[in-house]
């Protein structure tokens, strides 16, 4: 694996921050977060990155899936924060029940 740039990881440490802090307000108030995960690819950000909200249950996945809209607009809010602009935020967040291992 390449070195990162400075670049590279003022933006990882900015997708950090964004996503912990999503992680710390879906633990708070959403039943049956497990945790919070992304993926992305440098030469491709802020247009790769991809946040995964992981459940337990598919109960639990159920029950948010309409709350989705809400937690893509918090998630472009907290990256706007950051200097990063999301251009369609539905397609950066997605709930699932895969951990980062699967």
């Amino acid at each position: 694996m390449k070195k990162l740039s400075k670049v590279q990881l003022k933006q990882q440490a900015a997708v950090l921050s964004a996503v912990t802090a999503l992680e710390q307000q879906a633990l708070a108030e959403v039943p049956g977060v497990v945790q919070c995960w992304f993926s992305l690819e440098y030469e491709a950000f802020p247009g790769s990155l991809l946040v995964r909200l992981q459940f337990a249950e598919q109960a639990a996945l159920d029950a948010a899936q309409p709350q989705l809209l809400l937690w893509q607009k918090r998630l472009s809010g907290l990256l706007l924060k950051k200097g990063f602009v999301l251009k369609d935020m539905r397609k950066h967040l997605v709930f699932t029940l895969n951990s980062p291992d699967d």
